[in-house]
């Protein structure tokens, strides 16, 4: 698994399938994951024309298990 990350603008992403959470409440109020090659990218659902953020799946698996955690509670 590379860890090196392209810049997100040299990526097509047309062929991604886009997920939200359910927890959206289908609103568009929401960030959407989507897996190109073995990095997540990561975009706002209001601004699906935006380049995304790309992620390893390390670095999203932290991030899931800190919020399963509980360490951003406090922030919503």
């Amino acid at each position: 698994m590379s860890t090196t990350k392209p810049h997100p603008d040299e990526l097509d992403y047309s062929a991604v399938t886009w997920e939200k959470s359910p927890f959206s409440g289908g609103n568009d109020n929401c960030v959407e994951l989507g897996v190109i090659g073995d990095l997540i990218a990561l975009r706002d659902s209001k601004r699906p024309e935006q380049t995304p953020h790309l992620y390893t799946r390390g670095e999203i698996a932290a991030l899931i298990a800190g919020a399963k955690a509980g360490a951003f509670d406090h922030l919503g």
